[in-house]
């Protein structure tokens, strides 16, 4: 048996979908007329609250148009350390929008009210703008943290209380919903823009959304020509995405509680360090051993249960749709195996 707990990115499309992507009427959605991009953007419009919605094969090119469509060269970007869209976009901000970083700290890949307020630049010629707020929910380097209503509603506020917008990197926002219980809208709704992504918890092969209000949508549109974004007969992957939606999102609860599962496994073992009270999506980060992380992933994989080293003592398990309980089981035994020896 072989469990693969590197990504949710590693699922394949289940036949159903694979059904529905055959089955997808079509067009041209560089000319705007393919009618499942259009359905599909019209429907996570309308979830994320937003005025329009448009369909990009990553949700790095999804970050990426919204950092752009709101920023010019110079400007500064206010986000966490660990965010997505610095640590694994590869420079995008600086490279396509000319934009630097003020960097908050802070557990989990959060912050606070008063750290948005202390980085924030003063009007002075020295200084550049403090333009954007950028937040990321669930929050990957955090250990799919999520990130609380209360504290999301006072970061987007103070930005906005100094003339920033707002841009929720929500790759994983599936995840939030399903995790308190709170619907797309209401997280989008403190920000000007939102983006998701299909190819992650829901299983899908490709694609991510971007929402947001007419005017800056109509400057994501162009971005995207610009970057290559624009598809053609991309119907075959937005059907995938509406399928998704129907099928995929209320069984987000199963992968939750197998990650939980497995943190709640691993914290006896002896040199293995891992808050099982803190993992509240489908991801969980666990330490090891010094310098043996490498060494470990590589043993793991030997006997069929595949997880990622994130430095030399650090390493990442995702739960998705292909991890069974039969499958976490089996991981938990070769895990405790192989960890349990390390110590």
């Amino acid at each position: 048996m072989i469990v693969d707990l590197r990504s949710d990115t590693v699922t394949q499309p289940v036949p159903a979908m694979k059904q529905a992507m055959v089955e997808a009427p079509l067009g041209d959605d560089v000319l705007g007329d393919d009618p499942t991009v259009l359905a599909l953007q019209s429907r996570c419009a309308t979830l994320l609250g937003k005025d329009a919605a448009l369909f990009v094969p990553s949700g790095s090119m999804a970050n990426q148009i919204a950092i752009a469509a709101q920023t010019r060269p110079g400007d500064e970007i206010i986000a966490h350390e660990y965010s997505h869209i610095y640590q694994y976009e590869a420079a995008g901000p600086a490279a396509i929008s000319g934009c630097s970083f003020a960097f908050l700290h802070g557990d989990r890949g959060m912050f606070d009210a008063a750290d948005v307020e202390a980085a924030i630049r003063p009007d002075d010629h020295h200084f550049p703008e403090s333009i954007l707020l950028s937040v990321e929910n669930t929050q990957n380097k955090g250990g799919g943290a999520v990130w609380p209503m209360e504290r999301i509603k006072a970061v987007t506020a103070t930005a906005r209380g100094h003339g920033m917008r707002c841009h929720l990197d929500g790759a994983r926002l599936w995840h939030a919903c399903m995790a308190l219980g709170i619907p797309p809208a209401d997280w989008a709704a403190h920000f000007d823009t939102v983006s998701c992504c299909f190819s992650k918890g829901l299983g899908c092969p490709v694609g991510s959304i971007v929402a947001g209000d007419a005017e800056t949508m109509h400057r994501m549109h162009r971005l995207r020509k610009r970057l290559g974004g624009a598809m053609r007969q991309s119907g075959m992957l937005a059907a995938a995405a509406l399928w998704a939606l129907d099928n995929h999102v209320e069984r987000l609860a199963e992968d939750h509680r197998r990650a939980k599962q497995l943190a709640e496994a691993l914290y006896p073992i002896p040199g293995v360090g891992v808050d099982p009270e803190t993992v509240e999506s489908n991801m969980l980060y666990f330490d090891v051993p010094e310098g043996r992380a490498e060494a470990l992933q590589d043993m793991l994989d030997a006997r069929g249960v595949r997880v990622l080293s994130i430095g030399s003592n650090r390493m990442r398990a995702v739960t998705h749709l292909e991890v069974t309980d039969e499958g976490i089981e089996h991981a938990i035994a070769v895990l405790s195996d192989v960890l349990g020896a390390a110590a």
